[in-house]
């Protein structure tokens, strides 16, 4: 889901947390098992691996493949999963018939299906066929709504409905490193400013392995009065074989959030938005199809505001163009669920409000107080003259911009011409690691300090379970437009796009920020949790 505010986590399976220490004792990281299953229950936020067990347990999750009729009731998406590996993996056999529209349409989504038609489904998963059979999978992670599994060196991450009978609603397949051939990214350079932790370069290494990656950039910092620390790992362009440096910039989708939600909230404490007021009484150029919706659901992500199926065009789209002048609510109100349609919404209420241009007006509230210079969003692709107006870039992929890749099941990199993704206030920010480092140190100074607490305060809980079976992760949250996870003690804003990953992770006690950017769509969740082990 390009650019969209990360969703909450899934719920790991006890199988992958046991390989986790395994592999982690192997490369050095502990010298005992003991050590680093403790660990890994601290950066879950629990005190023991015997409390992580009980609470895994507790949730159904199972050990791979193995499992069978547990897991899949305690995940609808991880049951869709199955239904695609089993109902494909016959592809191109003699024998297998290929499903009808009918059946399709039991497992996936209406939207689903207009944006990849059922003909075009079936040719693209079978393409893949033969990666569908043999071996069991390692379930990476599950909730009732999500799965992220591994098989054949194939990450596979589903998204289904929240209602019977749980179609379908996102299906994405990415091959990871042991599928790597490219023989141009062996040996990546590596390149790095400030007093890199010692224990980065290492965690930058294995990660670059493992997911696959020509750039991976890790940056963090503590305090506002100390430059950043960035490593940078791999290369901004292979054609070209230009190395990545530090102050190479990466699209932001996701993380682009924590410029918009700033925006709102600085305008709120100067009295000109008021967060419990509907959001209709504020917006001008949209309107939402529930006039009850307040500004304050939107921030907490539980305003049930439908997304657009059109994420990338050829040049910035106006909201009202894209959804239509009343934007549809379709979804659960009351329910802890991110969107990328309540986003775009927070950031047309700023421009609504300020009457400037939402990347003019995020710039001069967001950008240029925390002197960002290096930060910008682009309002046309690659080619085109630079915009003289604040805070607009010469384009998308400019000088200094990394060049996004797809990694085939062949094992060879592609390039991703940039595009521009629909939702600028959304995934629209282009901007450098150290800068982004900065804007998770810096953003809460342009608030009163009562409201940046607020920020960081559980205003919303993850939705009670639909069933008895589905126990709720009691640390996972919102506040002010932050996700958060209040058992470890983080708030995160998060994305990814076709052209990359962006996660931005701030420690709520103390506000030490880590900064996680790729040039390929690739969950970053194992360096997250890397970091947060060795207190990044």
């Amino acid at each position: 889901m390009p650019g969209g505010s990360r969703s909450l986590p899934v719920r790991p399976s006890l199988r992958h947390l046991k390989l986790e220490a395994k592999r982690r004792v192997a490369a050095g990281e502990f010298p005992s098992l003991h050590e680093a299953q403790a660990a890994i229950a601290w950066e879950h936020g629990l005190p023991s691996w015997a409390t992580l067990k009980q609470l895994v347990g507790a949730a159904g999750n199972g050990n791979g493949a193995g499992d069978g009729q547990a897991e899949g009731q305690q995940s609808h998406a991880l049951a869709q999963l199955r239904w695609v590996m089993s109902r494909f993996g016959g592809a191109g056999q003699p024998g297998w018939t290929a499903p009808a529209d009918d059946e399709l349409r039991e497992h996936f989504d209406d939207r689903f299906l207009s944006v990849l038609p059922p003909d075009a489904l079936v040719a693209t998963i079978s393409q893949v066929a033969a990666d569908l059979r043999g071996g069991e999978f390692a379930v990476l992670g599950q909730a009732p709504f999500q799965a992220h599994v591994e098989l054949n060196g194939v990450q596979y991450i589903a998204v289904v409905q929240d209602e019977p009978p749980h179609r379908l609603t996102g299906l994405r397949a990415l091959p990871v490193g042991s599928r790597v051939r490219d023989a141009r990214i062996a040996n990546p350079p590596v390149r790095a400013v400030g007093e890199v932790p010692a224990a980065v370069p290492a965690i930058a290494g294995q990660a670059f392995a493992e997911l696959g990656l020509v750039a991976l950039l890790i940056a963090g910092g503590a305090h506002r009065d100390q430059s950043p620390w960035v490593l940078a790992l791999g290369w901004a362009d292979l054609d070209r074989g230009q190395a990545l440096d530090p102050g190479h910039r990466f699209p932001a989708p996701g993380v682009t959030m924590l410029v918009t939600v700033t925006a709102v909230l600085r305008l709120a404490a100067d009295n000109a938005i008021t967060l419990d007021r509907p959001a209709n009484d504020q917006l001008r150029s949209v309107r939402l199809a529930d006039d009850t919706i307040t500004v304050r659901e939107l921030l907490t992500h539980t305003a049930g505001v439908d997304s657009p199926t059109e994420l990338y065009a050829d040049r910035v789209t106006e909201l009202a163009e894209l959804m239509g002048p009343v934007i549809a609510c379709t979804g659960p109100r009351g329910v802890l669920q991110p969107s990328n349609g309540g986003g775009a919404v927070l950031g047309q209420l700023v421009a609504d409000v300020t009457g400037m241009p939402y990347a003019e007006a995020a710039t001069r509230l967001v950008l240029e107080p925390l002197k960002l210079s290096d930060s910008s969003f682009p309002a046309r692709p690659p080619g085109t003259d630079p915009d003289i107006r604040p805070g607009i870039g010469p384009g998308i992929g400019g000088p200094g911009a990394v060049t996004g890749y797809n990694l085939t099941f062949n094992g060879m990199f592609e390039p991703i011409p940039a595009r521009m993704p629909t939702l600028q206030a959304v995934a629209g920010l282009w901007s450098t690691g150290a800068d982004l480092v900065r804007l998770g140190l810096g953003w809460s100074s342009l608030l009163p300090g009562a409201l940046a607490h607020e920020a960081l305060s559980p205003q919303a809980r993850q939705a009670p379970p639909a069933e008895p079976s589905h126990p709720k992760d009691p640390g996972a949250g919102a506040g002010l437009g932050w996700l958060l996870n209040t058992r470890a003690q983080v708030a995160a804003h998060a994305g990814a796009g076709l052209e990359g990953t962006a996660c931005l992770t701030v420690r709520t006690t103390d506000h030490r920020t880590h900064v996680v950017l790729t040039s390929r769509m690739i969950p970053v969740n194992s360096i997250e949790t890397r970091l947060q082990a060795a207190g990044e």
